[in-house]
């Protein structure tokens, strides 16, 4: 028991890194052939994407990916309130309100995504 509280709060430590390096980068772009690609969002997106489904993957629960998914959350809020000077890291515009709601989106999409039967796995009506 204690082993499996010590793998969800590292998993919750885990995405909060995961959140505040993407709260840090989400606002990055770069100009190509003059049109500016918005790439530290879309990293950030999909790093956080992959953590859940391969956590998702790996284990039977959905314990681990709802720990790192609530990490990233609590950070990327925590990052969104106004500063000790007034300063925000998150500004109100497109790619800021995508990094606010997207992480949630895809948590609830990705823990809530049934278990997929293994090969050879009897399901509860007979059939495999």
């Amino acid at each position: 028991m204690a082993v499996r509280i010590l793998n969800l709060a590292l998993l919750f430590i885990a995405g909060a890194i995961l959140g505040a390096v993407g709260t840090i980068a989400h606002q990055s772009t770069a100009t190509v052939a003059g049109v500016p690609v918005p790439w530290g969002i879309t990293v950030a997106l999909l790093a956080y994407t992959c953590l859940l489904i391969g956590l998702r993957l790996l284990n039977a629960g959905r314990a681990q990916a709802l720990a790192a998914a609530l990490g990233t959350i609590v950070m990327t809020f925590l990052f969104s309130l106004k500063g000790v000077g007034g300063s925000v890291l998150i500004p109100d515009d497109l790619l800021g309100k995508i990094w606010v709601v997207a992480p949630i989106v895809i948590a609830a999409i990705v823990i809530a995504w049934p278990r997929l039967p293994q090969r050879g796995e009897v399901s509860q009506n007979g059939l495999s």
